[in-house]
């Protein structure tokens, strides 16, 4: 690594050779390098190598913030866990480090939050699409976090205004405008329509 890099695509290729697995020490490296060059990207740590991602756009940005709110204000009052937004990173058990847009951790999973990475797998793990995106790596990494523990994942995609529901022991379930969502295996009782996720239009 080196300091002088500002271009994603140039810290990406020189953080490391095809030949080497890079760790979660060295993502913090090149985090503090991006820092310093005041450079607002997001790193996550997929099998050895560092993928940097750029900021996602304004309507992604929104329904994360309003998944996220809708799902907080069930489960603070209930202290059943904790809901993390799209800037908090996991080290996973296979030595990633990801960071969905919006998670969700159980309380007795997590009895207090620390000032590093949590190293486990969320139960929750939400990824929304953003225009530049495609869909099939984002199922992918919502099924990896599947494969490794999580109870449940979700896939919004805003284009198709559409939520994806994968569970480990079932087939993804398609909801559309007029069909609720809900998490009966993390969160009896909680439910939202998917209409209430998308950007209002003001008068």
């Amino acid at each position: 690594m080196t300091s002088s890099l500002t271009d994603p695509e140039d810290l990406q290729i020189k953080s490391g050779s095809p030949s080497t697995r890079l760790t979660v020490a060295d993502l913090e490296q090149l985090q503090g390098i991006l820092c310093e060059a005041h450079l607002d990207y997001q790193l996550e740590l997929v099998e050895g190598k560092i993928i940097i991602m750029r900021p996602s756009d304004i309507v992604s940005s929104e329904i994360g913030a309003e998944f996220g709110r809708l799902l907080g204000n069930w489960v603070k009052p209930r202290q059943l866990g904790r809901v993390f937004e799209s800037s908090g990173g996991f080290i996973l058990p296979n030595s990633d480090q990801r960071t969905p847009d919006v998670s969700f951790v159980t309380a007795d999973r997590l009895k207090q939050s620390k000032r590093y990475f949590a190293e486990l797998v969320p139960d929750l793990v939400v990824e929304i699409k953003s225009q530049s995106d495609r869909l099939k790596p984002l199922r992918e990494k919502i099924l990896s976090f599947i494969e490794l523990g999580a109870k449940v994942g979700i896939l919004i995609d805003p284009d198709e205004r559409t939520v994806t529901v994968y569970t480990p022991t079932a087939e993804p379930v398609v909801l559309r405008d007029g069909d609720m969502i809900s998490i009966p295996e993390l969160l009896p009782g909680w439910e939202v329509a998917v209409t209430e996720l998308w950007p209002i239009e003001f008068e």
